[in-house]
């Protein structure tokens, strides 16, 4: 790659960083400046009093509780396993191996990106750490790495999440009892996750953004912020106890206890495979992170520990939920999300209806960036919006999970996890994914106008 074209993406992405660092507000106000967005928006559109909208927005408070609960407890897992001592020596080999910067930004995009297609909250979590210590093997090696432009190509990996194991929208509608299966039946991940042309897209966007990360990386030394290892120690060391003087700790340090807990939750979910068959939801992938963790895990105390700081990195995240629940609560009860899905779908055909579905998808995000929570409020609407075309339901569900994950680079919500582990401000990378943002509509576009025309 020629010095010339380096040059160009960089100057691609410096107007963003710039717009990013200037205008961007924190992810918590982000949600509080949505929620007013929302309201006014919900008196304006559907005619709705402000009384009416402050009861919808109260109301919608607590509805997300069961859902933030399940969530929760997948990223504390993920993070806790992400931070077990295998994994950890995994990564800090992965971080010694590149040998040039381009090889840096490559490699953690890549990591991220096979991470998020494991899980959501994998990717993130393991996104955050392999920058960290690529960029701290990079340091030891003299090589100037912009790491910013690293914990953003992390962060870019995320961008195909819902392609993958841990699909909000496609677990749901293949969830056995799940509220539209009157309509549409139970859709297997058969026809959405592990669909060829879901798999087709998932790589060829992995591949793009592995390509374009390193870029956008700096063509001046001078404008090259290398990592800060003194602001990088690792929190999430756990002391080790040197004297077990005591029954209790002996027990707490007992390896076989966290081992032998760890195989009973694996016995247990194929236990339940033996049973209803192969399936995926938030469930087994929260119990699947939580067995592999025990496994690894020194002892049950050590394990207590890695959850102990993982509660830390995710408090924020937990934080926001209530508001975008509220926000959600307007969207649905006042009417606001019908107009504006139907206005897309009113002016979709059978074979763009996927295209604005993604569409669609990527502009309820902005105001609820649950996966499932979006599904849950967003695809009602949109399966009507199909049975209406003679559409199929999986068309939709892959138009909704591609919206969903698209607007995630210029959305901060997902970013919290991710800069708390890398040490990072959200203005310091939402610039570079901006781009990412921009390249991956294009795939995305381009790939549900080919799905509806086929």
């Amino acid at each position: 790659m020629t010095y010339q074209r380096v040059r160009t993406f960089d100057k691609l992405a410096k107007p963003f960083v710039r717009l990013v660092d200037k205008y961007y507000p924190d992810a918590f106000l982000f949600v509080i400046i949505l929620s007013i967005l929302t309201f006014v928006l919900a008196i304006t559109l559907t005619g709705s009093t402000s009384s009416e909208t402050l009861k919808a927005w109260g109301g919608g408070l607590p509805k997300l509780f069961t859902f933030t609960a399940q969530i929760t407890i997948v990223m504390i897992t993920a993070h806790a396993l992400a931070h077990t001592s295998p994994i950890e020596k995994l990564l800090v080999k992965l971080g010694d191996i590149p040998n040039k910067p381009v090889q840096a930004y490559a490699l953690v995009t890549f990591i991220s990106g096979l991470a998020s297609l494991f899980a959501w909250s994998f990717g993130l979590i393991v996104g955050g750490i392999s920058a960290k210590f690529i960029a701290i093997g990079c340091e030891k090696k003299k090589i100037k790495i912009h790491y910013p432009l690293l914990v953003a190509s992390a962060y870019s990996g995320y961008v195909i999440w819902h392609m993958g194991y841990s699909s909000s929208a496609a677990l749901f509608v293949a969830s056995e009892g799940h509220s539209l299966v009157s309509r549409i039946g139970v859709i297997p991940v058969t026809e959405t996750i592990f669909n060829s042309f879901n798999i087709t897209v998932a790589l060829l966007t992995l591949i793009t953004i592995t390509i374009i990360c390193p870029l956008m990386r700096p063509s001046r030394d001078s404008e090259i912020i290398e990592i800060n290892t003194k602001l990088l120690k690792d929190k999430n060391k756990t002391k080790n106890i040197n004297e077990i003087n005591s029954f209790a700790q002996r027990i707490e340090n007992n390896r076989y206890l966290s081992f032998l807990t760890g195989i009973s939750l694996i016995g247990y979910i194929f236990l339940i495979y033996s049973e209803k068959g192969f399936f995926l939801d938030l469930n087994i992938v929260s119990w699947t992170f939580l067995s592999i963790g025990l496994l690894l895990a020194n002892s049950p105390i050590h394990y207590v520990k890695l959850v102990n700081n993982a509660a830390l990195t995710v408090g924020p995240i937990i934080l926001q939920y209530p508001f975008y629940a509220g926000i959600m609560g307007i969207m649905a009860d006042t009417g606001l999300i019908k107009i504006l899905a139907d206005g897309i779908a009113s002016v979709a055909t059978s074979e763009t209806l996927g295209f604005f579905s993604f569409l669609s998808g990527g502009l309820v995000n902005m105001f609820i960036p649950s996966g499932g929570g979006q599904w849950a409020v967003q695809g009602p609407i949109m399966i009507q919006a199909a049975e209406t075309l003679n559409v199929q339901p999986y068309v939709i569900v892959l138009g909704v999970a591609y919206g969903d994950q698209w607007t995630n680079m210029i959305q901060p919500f997902w970013t919290i996890p991710l800069l708390a582990i890398a040490g990072l401000h959200m203005r310091q990378i939402m610039g570079y994914t901006f781009v990412i943002f921009i390249v991956t509509g294009v795939i995305y576009g381009s790939s549900m106008l080919y799905l509806g025309s086929g």
